[in-house]
């Protein structure tokens, strides 16, 4: 009896087994695994059987319940046939792209907590225990480090370890104060709840980015552990183009932080605008043997307006993303949005105007004395490029608030006219209502402004 179970073993193709072993870590109770490994694929037959392989053992040694999800992509090198004699669960994602992959992949895991990682063996999954650890503890989101726990020789191009990686994470911890010191680790883990809660939509390799920022902008908690890169073993160039996805990384940066790319190079350029305009409005300034006047100081005056432009699609782009459920709720705006309303912008602008009418009127008194002749443009222009400044500062409040009161014009139809509450309730204060039943369903829907935008470069 022994002798033929032996016989019996050693007959069994390795494959079986492992299939065998994988049936009873993830079956071994009703209830649903601890934990879901999910692999982005596309065309990964050399190095997936490697690494379905290395997570089945992992399984078995630290006693996870888990199960295996291949996102396949389109691969056409039998990928999936590996996958499932493996047993592994293959998930057919259709719409191309990392990010879609492994949203697919992530929406098809049963388990509690989320492991990603590449197919590509270059990632070693005997290190899930330390991030299912940290996942255990209460984090709802934890990072690998490659930086802190090794990169072999030949792993990583230069151009990514020196720069690309190094810089990314910079811009991403200077913009959103992210505590992660490697912001593109393709090995990391996740609760599930977590996941529906940050609402992921890009489809790129910018889903890397998304998630850290996401998971930071709604205050989760994120914990880092070291982990290794070694070098793929597929003999194939990989699917990541330094460039263009490097460009689709710090481009999602920039439009999910509208206080970078708006806000602050807005600011200082009215501040700038505003201190040389004022210096310059007596009369011309000479510092050295460079004298500077009129013609400074309409530059000065289009920094000022550049600079208000750029301070208004900041707060516009702000009210947008937060009603469309891209970023969370701001407390600032909403203290903001209390004195700030239509009414207040109107004021505000229309007064603009005034000084902007009143200072072209003494322009025109300034011509008039000259018989409506020859002007002197050193003391005439010193009139009207303010007036013409206030002119179009006044008419970009007045256009902008209204504009502000249109993106939350589908909202305030739920408040009864003439009530306390709508004499309270703000644009902000509408905004965070929606964002919050916006977050609920994110995942249902299909398609999302932010998706759209970052999906731009594929086509």
């Amino acid at each position: 009896m022994l002798f033929g179970s032996l016989c019996l073993l050693r007959i069994v193709p390795k494959e079986e087994r492992l299939t065998m072993t994988a049936r009873m870590v993830r079956d071994g109770s009703d209830t649903a695994p601890e934990v879901s490994i999910v692999m982005p694929c596309l065309n990964e037959a050399e190095t997936l059987r490697a690494c379905i392989e290395q997570i089945h053992t992992m399984f078995v040694e630290h006693d996870i319940s888990g199960e295996i999800i291949v996102a396949d992509n389109g691969s056409s090198d039998g990928s999936q046939t590996i996958a499932r004699r493996m047993g592994a669960r293959v998930v057919p994602i259709s719409r191309r792209g990392y990010g879609s992959a492994l949203m697919g992949g992530i929406e098809a895991a049963s388990g509690k907590y989320v492991i990603m990682g590449d197919s590509d063996s270059s990632y070693d999954f005997g290190h899930v225990p330390r991030f299912l650890e940290k996942l255990r503890d209460g984090n709802d989101v934890v990072m690998g480090n490659r930086f802190r726990g090794g990169i072999r020789d030949g792993a990583m191009p230069p151009l990514h370890k020196y720069l690309g990686n190094p810089v990314l994470t910079g811009i991403g911890r200077l913009f959103f104060n992210v505590p992660c010191g490697d912001f593109h680790c393709g090995l990391r883990g996740f609760s599930k709840e977590a996941y529906k809660r940050m609402g992921l939509r890009t489809t790129g390799m910018e889903f890397a980015s998304e998630m850290v920022v996401k998971a930071t902008l709604f205050k989760m908690r994120i914990a880092e552990v070291p982990t290794t890169l070694s070098p793929d073993g597929r003999n194939r160039p990989p699917h990541l183009r330094s460039w263009h996805d490097g460009w689709r990384h710090l481009r999602f940066l920039l439009l999910y932080s509208p206080r970078w790319l708006f806000l602050y190079p807005g600011l200082i350029l009215m501040i700038l605008g505003t201190a040389v305009t004022l210096s310059l409005l007596p009369g011309p300034r000479t510092i050295g043997s460079v004298q500077f006047d009129v013609d400074t100081l309409l530059y000065a005056a289009m920094s000022i307006m550049i600079g208000f432009q750029s301070v208004a699609f900041a707060l516009l782009t702000n009210v947008f993303a937060i009603s469309e459920g891209l970023l969370p709720p701001n407390p600032t705006l909403n203290r903001l949005f209390r004195y700030i309303r239509l009414e207040t912008g109107l004021i505000v602008g229309f007064g603009m105007i005034m000084v902007g009418f009143t200072a072209s009127l003494l322009a025109v008194g300034s011509w008039s004395a000259k018989q409506f002749g020859l002007l002197d443009p050193e003391r005439t222009l010193r009139f009207v490029i303010p007036g013409s400044l206030s002119l179009a500062l006044g008419s970009e409040v007045i256009l902008s608030s209204f504009f502000l009161s249109v993106l939350g014009m589908n909202r305030k139809d739920r408040v009864v006219p003439g009530s306390e509450t709508e004499a309270t309730d703000s644009v902000s204060t509408i905004v965070m209502r929606e964002s919050r039943q916006s977050a609920s369903n994110q995942g249902e829907q299909a398609q999302s402004t932010m998706a759209v935008i970052m999906r731009g470069a594929d086509e």
